[in-house]
């Protein structure tokens, strides 16, 4: 996503749930409905009764459910009716994005950052990011610390070209300042047609100077699985996202490491902000005994689900080490500490991103759709990871004269432990 939120995000977004309640989401669409509901009640009662056919259209269409009966609304619209009525430029009035302003600013007020309500527009946009098309710069962007953070640059785009890392802080977005940017914004700025260029003002870690970095905008086509077959016998095989095309081209993958008698594998999850939970668990599947947990869902109420390997483990049997850096996040996470926990494979590389928490997406009237976290997620030995990230077996770094030289120590660490492990 360029976050894309994260997940583009930088999230998890649960594929099968999507699918099954239109990219989900049950319990925030009864808050919705409350919230929007009670709001039309009280304006209906009002005396200064404002009949807007954008809220009307707005309204999710239940009412299956009590209304909440401890909630005044009268204060939202006795804001409302005063900015309708006494705000100097009324052609700045636009009573949709005023309302979407109002959603918006409900969701930011839990404080968690990778729940979030999206336009029409906004929404469109993160449905390509899962396809793996989108116009923009091909970076995956989240709140770390509350401060706006590249999660990854995707492998071959204009970001990467220009040098962006993971961890990067963006300070600006051409002359505006992110320090109260919400997520969903910072992507509509950055995005933009293909051929027009975007002003970065970002910090790195280590350094106390700003830099300016101007980025040509493209088309984005993220190919999500890569492998490669070295001559030493081992095939590294490079997940980029988990979205709608991974399992069907790790499967594909899987099956030429097969074929081609492959002696060990090397994943790579670097700078891989995410995806669907369902491809995380499809993809450890191939590697994972049946019924052993690949990750334990916790919710609200503290009940746990696991979500437990569906068989086919036709790579268990061969060595396995994993590549990770502080991009490596949400579905990448769950990957690597089911290959950690589970079958014993080395992490190699830095510390992950550290997302440990499940979202779900619910369509909304007129094209919008809210985005929320609806459970924590574990390892499969229970280690909650949000905010501490994974910390690898072995702590390589790679540099930006590696960056700018084209090495890779990392890589290299992890040939030479997976030729440890083929002897």
């Amino acid at each position: 996503m360029e976050l894309n939120n994260p997940e583009k995000e930088n999230g998890i977004q649960k594929k099968s749930k999507f699918r099954k309640h239109f990219k989900v989401f049950v319990v925030v669409l009864l808050v919705s409905v409350s919230f929007f509901s009670g709001v039309y009640w009280t304006e209906y009662k009002s005396a200064k009764a404002n009949k807007n056919p954008v809220l009307s259209n707005l309204l999710v269409k239940s009412h299956d459910k009590d209304q909440p009966q401890n909630v005044d609304f009268s204060l939202f619209w006795e804001a409302w009716n005063l900015m309708n009525e006494k705000y100097v430029d009324k052609s700045k009035l636009d009573q949709a994005k005023m309302v979407y302003g109002a959603i918006s600013g409900m969701v930011k007020a839990v404080g968690d950052p990778f729940s979030g309500f999206m336009n029409p527009e906004e929404t469109e946009e993160f449905s390509q990011d899962l396809e793996g098309t989108f116009e923009g710069i091909g970076v995956e962007i989240g709140m770390k610390n509350d401060i706006l953070t590249v999660i990854a640059p995707l492998e071959g785009t204009p970001a990467a070209n220009a040098g962006l890392k993971a961890g990067d802080k963006i300070l600006k977005i051409e002359d505006e300042i992110t320090s109260d940017i919400s997520i969903d914004r910072a992507i509509t700025k950055i995005r933009g047609p293909k051929g027009t260029e975007v002003r970065l003002t970002i910090i790195r870690n280590g350094s106390n100077d700003p830099k300016e970095i101007s980025i040509k905008r493209d088309t984005i086509n993220v190919k999500s699985v890569k492998l490669e077959a070295r001559d030493d016998g081992i095939a590294v095989i490079k997940i980029t996202k988990f979205g709608d095309d991974t399992t069907l081209e790790f499967g594909k993958a899987a099956t030429q490491i097969i074929t081609q008698k492959s002696r060990g594998i090397i994943v790579d999850l670097r700078n891989n902000p995410g995806g669907y939970l369902e491809s995380a668990v499809d993809i450890s599947s191939k590697f994972v005994p049946s019924g052993k947990a690949v990750v334990i869902e916790e919710s609200s109420d503290g009940s746990r689900k696991n979500y437990d390997s569906r068989g086919g483990s036709i790579l268990s049997n061969l060595p396995i080490v994993v590549l990770v850096n502080s991009g490596s996040a949400s579905a990448s996470e769950i990957l690597a500490g089911a290959l950690r926990d589970d079958i014993g494979a080395a992490l190699v590389g830095k510390k992950t991103f550290g997302k440990g928490s499940v979202q779900q997406l619910e369509k909304l009237s007129g094209g919008s759709s809210l985005r929320i976290t609806i459970a924590r997620w574990l390892t499969p030995n229970g280690e909650y990871i949000m905010e501490k990230g994974i910390n690898p077996d072995i702590d390589v770094d790679l540099t930006d004269d590696d960056y700018n030289n084209d090495r890779d120590p990392q890589m290299e660490k992890a040939v030479e432990i997976m030729k440890e492990k083929m002897k």
